[in-house]
């Protein structure tokens, strides 16, 4: 305990440090993790491979599954829904077990359930898994309004501003989060050559071929810590300059940069640089 302590003196956390663990939290089993990542991430790739039938199906069939499609397209979400909310939370819990997820508050006195936040999460590698954590249905943060953005890759966080943007024009608190060990969840491979690369940019994202455990779409259980900072006070601003915005900007890159220096240690990176374009 003492040792805990010094530990934690030593990586400037106080009183209001708050850790849960995932595991402890919600004591699960491999049939309920696999069955939450299954519901959640397997989708995705269901509706790649629907896509993908389309461009071999004889045109009765290709009519059937795009109207599927459509269907599931345009029929609106009901964020009250009893069943969705129980779906939710079953997913939420086994898979913060699963991998498993442990929540690291900097400072959970600095959160008010009656505020809303714009959560900056880095970084986004094939699937931002971890933000499961941050999930209201968990219940380790006591937020019922949180909005959280992933840019597309960390390398290219200075040129990532729109984030920023939404909270300077909402007046939310912008809060610096960080997730180590997601990387490990999927591995990747993307074709090289200046004409992909001139494809990527026409498209605006970079496609990518990923895969877990047994080349599926199950993620490896690798070990995942999401550090949350403490927010970023911004006063309410409809219509930011470009200046403001680089401003407050550059007050979330270092942000990140200190929170990741503060706990890469403590979480099992001690070697691991991060470096921000």
């Amino acid at each position: 305990m003492g040792e805990e302590r010094e530990e934690m003196k030593a990586a400037g956390l106080g009183a209001g440090y708050r850790e849960f663990s995932g595991r402890h939290e919600f004591p699960s089993n491999i049939v309920h993790g696999v069955l939450a990542v299954v519901l959640w991430l397997w989708t995705i790739h269901l509706n790649a491979l629907l896509l993908l039938s389309l461009l071999f199906l004889p045109f009765s069939k290709f009519l059937g599954v795009l109207g599927f499609l459509l269907v599931f397209a345009f029929l609106p979400i009901d964020p009250h829904s009893k069943f969705g909310r129980r779906l939710a939370r079953y997913i939420c819990k086994h898979l913060c077990s699963y991998f498993p997820t442990t929540l690291h508050v900097e400072d959970i006195h600095a959160f008010h359930p009656d505020r809303a936040y714009v959560f900056g999460y880095e970084p986004h590698s094939v699937w931002p898994i971890g933000v499961v954590t941050l999930a209201e249905l968990t219940g380790f943060l006591p937020l019922p309004k949180l909005k959280c953005l992933a840019s597309s890759a960390i390398a290219f966080l200075r040129a990532r501003r729109g984030f920023v943007r939404i909270a300077m024009q909402t007046g939310c608190p912008l809060v610096p989060v960080f997730c180590f060990g997601q990387s490990h969840a999927y591995k990747w491979w993307k074709p090289g050559g200046k004409l992909f690369l001139q494809f990527s940019r026409v498209i605006k994202f970079t496609p990518i071929l990923f895969w877990g455990i047994f080349g599926t779409p199950l993620p490896y259980q690798h070990p995942m810590h999401v550090v949350v900072g403490k927010p970023i006070d911004l006063k309410k601003n409809p219509r930011p300059s470009e200046e403001e915005i680089l401003e407050v900007h550059g007050q979330f890159v270092q942000a990140l940069q200190d929170l990741f220096e503060r706990h890469k240690a403590r979480v099992g990176y001690a070697d691991l640089p991060l470096k921000i374009l």
